[in-house]
């Protein structure tokens, strides 16, 4: 008998693709699994789902998932959709603390977990909640069925989608309900934006609790019918190794040349500073494969990208240039630079994408900034939160109606709401940029300042953006790492402060063969920022924590470093930092 899936876009898409091309594969195993197989195993996971549920509908239940990145993740994601229920994504690197706040917070009707993670699911699990161990392997599923078996029906309900955890890095995290309908339109906007073709070879190198990994990386190149090859958790080498195959000596022809590439800035630094260890038969190989022939799209996201490492990518790779985005959980992908080389500006995010509506909001007076109005009467750039709306923007956040009440304010034209995305930026003409094909890069570009609340610090009166400062602080040799951040000044209001991870060349690049120091770093960025915007303390650490998406929570980084008694502090030295006047040099 024919099995159904509901006729939503993303299964209307994956039935229409040849159901004989390949839709994953395993990096490591080199296991293959083809779009006909992908339609088969969503509908047969989908009759456990119900059987589990003994036939009780399970539309717009939450339904948490610990698999790891793969075949079996595909599957597992889509049969929850396919049954109008909402996927929860669970990171196996969480504590078992944590994950417990997250099936709690969501109410999760079940928890699915696959072999490998079932000691772990054990852990979590509460009264109440139940396991259900999946393993879709090719053998015991498919059975000889092809695609012909699968019909899609009209759905039965439009309760289906997901919820993916805000990082947390302001507060406890929240559920961000994603319908499927807004899984749709941020897809349908990057497949315009960023052209995804069949011919596409995706390397999946991302974690999947993360709007990055999941709709630009998995849900997106679906859509298209492309190639997702998933090798998680990231390993520098086996990257390298993976994209030279094609291009070695004697090639591996098992394997395409990777033509689509997304990852985190962290991920291009760690690359970029493990290539000069390749053979030189990989160090060669690999620059072929990044070539702009080979390698069509390399973006960076989820974090700000330093020219020093744009520059440098740039020049290993003969010319390709990375692609810069702007989202967030709560939006998907919002800004974006375009597909031309002219239209990737260095430290801007480009314009809205597709579908998307934008505006500026003065930090200072809350009024709208107007095309042409970016400046103010005295001149000087106005910052302004970055504010979104459109069919891409999330629902609410789950069980938190006065937080979801919050972000959004109403809009004057009585067209809708728009979300606070707490992010400032400002508007710049660029020369030269906006002159492509793509009708949607035009007009000003957008250049992120930072959050409002930790990124942007208030010094003497003047306004300065800590990411500004971390990017020509990066450009420096000596500075391998760093974290800039605000601390309580009487005498400025707020005080520029950087935390520096030195290179190997920082540690010895101090006066008498010393590590570098704070007035080394404010010698070297004299001519690079306004005295105002240079570091007033410095702190040299070993390594600074970020989350999986290369993202800093720069509240506990201070605390760590300075202390819970900041309030006390005024100018001077606190805890062995090094303070220096304002006018120093």
């Amino acid at each position: 008998m024919a099995s159904t899936l509901p006729r939503l876009p993303v299964f209307e898409a994956i039935k229409t693709h040849d159901s004989k091309s390949t839709a994953v594969i395993h990096s490591l195993s080199g296991r293959t699994f083809t779009y006909g197989e992908l339609i088969n195993d969503v509908a047969a996971a989908k009759n456990k789902l119900q059987k589990n549920t003994k036939g009780k509908s399970v539309a717009g239940e939450r339904i948490a998932f610990l698999v790891e990145n793969g075949y079996d993740y595909v599957v597992t994601l889509l049969s929850i959709l396919a049954s109008h229920a909402i996927a929860v994504p669970l990171s196996p690197t969480f504590p078992a603390h944590e994950l417990r706040y997250i099936l709690d917070q969501s109410a999760s009707l079940m928890l699915l977990s696959s072999e490998k993670f079932q000691d772990k699911a054990g852990e979590v699990l509460k009264e109440g909640m139940e396991t259900t161990p999946i393993n879709y392997k090719q053998e015991k599923i498919m059975m000889g069925r092809t695609d012909d078996y699968v019909t899609l029906d009209d759905p039965t309900s439009d309760q289906g989608g997901m919820m993916l955890y805000t990082s947390g890095t302001t507060s406890r995290p929240k559920g961000v309900l994603l319908p499927q309908s807004v899984l749709t339109a941020q897809s349908m906007s990057l497949l315009k934006a960023w052209n995804y073709s069949s011919k596409d070879h995706l390397l999946h190198i991302l974690p999947l609790h993360h709007i990055h990994g999941t709709v630009n990386a998995l849900l997106t190149p679906l859509f298209r019918g492309s190639t997702i090859e998933f090798q998680f958790p990231f390993n520098a080498n086996a990257v390298w190794e993976r994209l030279a195959a094609p291009f070695l000596p004697n090639p591996d022809s098992s394997k395409r040349p990777i033509t689509f590439l997304t990852a985190v800035p962290t991920i291009y630094t760690r690359l970029l500073s493990s290539h000069p260890t390749l053979s030189p038969d990989l160090r060669s190989a690999t620059k072929t494969a990044l070539k702009p022939g080979n390698l069509r799209l390399n973006i960076s996201g989820s974090a700000a990208l330093p020219t020093s490492v744009k520059s440098a990518w740039t020049e290993l790779s003969c010319g390709n240039v990375l692609l810069e985005r702007y989202g967030m959980t709560e939006v998907g992908m919002a800004l974006s630079c375009g597909l031309s080389f002219s239209d990737r500006v260095d430290g801007s995010v480009g314009w809205p994408l597709p579908s998307v509506e934008a505006r500026l909001v003065d930090t200072e007076t809350g009024d709208v900034i107007p095309e042409g109005g970016e400046l103010d009467h005295e001149g000087r750039e106005r910052h302004g939160e970055i504010q979104l709306r459109g069919p891409t923007i999330f629902k609410e956040y789950w069980r938190n109606e006065e937080a979801t009440k919050k972000e959004f304010v109403e809009g004057e034209d009585g067209r809708g709401k728009w979300f606070k995305t707490g992010d400032v930026a400002v508007r710049r003409e660029v020369n030269g940029a906006g002159k492509g094909n793509q009708e949607w890069c035009r007009g000003k570009m957008y250049f992120i300042q930072g959050r409002k609340s930790a990124d942007i610090i208030k010094t003497g009166g003047e306004k300065v953006s800590a990411l500004e400062i971390e990017r020509e602080m990066l450009s420096l040799p000596q500075v391998s790492e760093v974290a800039v951040v605000a601390l309580p000044s009487e005498a400025w209001g707020q005080k520029v402060a950087a935390v520096v991870v030195l290179s190997e060349a920082g540690k010895t690049a101090g006066r008498g063969g010393k590590a570098w120091g704070a007035l080394d770093m404010r010698r070297a960025l004299k001519d690079l920022l306004a005295n105002y915007k240079i570091p007033q303390e410095m702190r040299v650490v070993e390594s600074i924590q970020r989350n999986a998406m290369g993202k800093i929570n720069k509240k506990q980084l201070v605390r760590e470093i300075w202390g819970e008694a900041l309030d006390a502090r005024v100018n001077g030295s606190a805890n062995g930092a090094i303070a220096i006047p304002n006018g120093s040099v």
